[in-house]
């Protein structure tokens, strides 16, 4: 992400403002989807809610912000990581556990 003028969405602060609302748009997506599991998003894309926030703490970590890796996973799932687990997470498939483990370098 940048926070330079872009003539296509106009100065840092729109462009902010724009990331902002994406991001937080990505998180009620997948929180209305929370049939898709995590590993389904590693699988497709590479990323899962993990991996937003470990982004998210380390985007905090750059600007000086000390945050911890559980706030960061609450501020994602909407609730804390061991809640959502226990209501929503699933037991892989070993499908899903062949694909993830084939995606490894």
């Amino acid at each position: 992400m940048t926070n330079t003028t872009d003539s296509k969405t106009g100065d840092a602060g729109d462009t902010t403002a724009i990331e902002a609302a994406v991001f937080r748009r990505l998180l009620k997506h997948l929180d209305d989807n929370r049939d898709v599991q995590n590993i389904d998003l590693m699988n497709l894309a590479g990323f899962c809610r993990n991996c937003l926030a470990k982004w998210y703490r380390a985007a905090a970590e750059e600007r000086g912000q000390q945050l911890d890796y559980e706030v960061a996973r609450e501020i994602v799932y909407g609730m804390p990581y061991s809640e959502w687990k226990e209501k929503y997470q699933k037991e892989a498939s070993p499908d899903q556990l062949r694909s993830f483990n084939n995606r490894q370098p």
